[in-house]
């Protein structure tokens, strides 16, 4: 069975889901009800950090595309934390499926929190 573990915390005046393990068509819908949750809540703001998150397919960007679109129906925002594959070996998987999809430009994407929630551009190269 798939796992993936979801955690919650504020930081600044964001929603702050750390997601650990895989997002797949099985385990999707415990992301997607955590975001869903998050608005439900009040929150406009929610950055998902996928530093921990070893593998995602499609169906785990179709999640992370309707997060960006439930946010944006409500005059939110997402965004994601990708660290740099060579920094973080895990996430060089996440980096391959969007490059593979060619959905990076539909994220506003940051290395770390910190940069993420300054809105600094973290930019960084995809893995050939």
């Amino acid at each position: 069975m798939t796992e993936l573990t979801v955690r919650a915390e504020q930081y600044a005046d964001w929603t702050l889901l750390r997601p650990a393990g895989e997002i797949d068509l099985v385990s999707g819908r415990v992301l997607r009800e955590r975001v869903h949750g998050a608005v439900a809540e009040g929150s406009r703001r929610v950055l998902l950090d996928l530093s921990e998150v070893r593998f995602c397919d499609s169906s785990g960007v179709g999640v992370l595309i309707a997060a960006r679109r439930l946010l944006r129906s409500c005059g939110g925002e997402l965004r994601l934390v990708l660290p740099e594959a060579s920094a973080v070996a895990e996430c060089a998987p996440v980096h391959r499926v969007f490059a593979a999809l060619g959905v990076r430009r539909l994220f506003d994407i940051h290395p770390d929190v910190p940069s993420a929630v300054s809105g600094d551009e973290g930019e960084f190269a995809l893995p050939a």
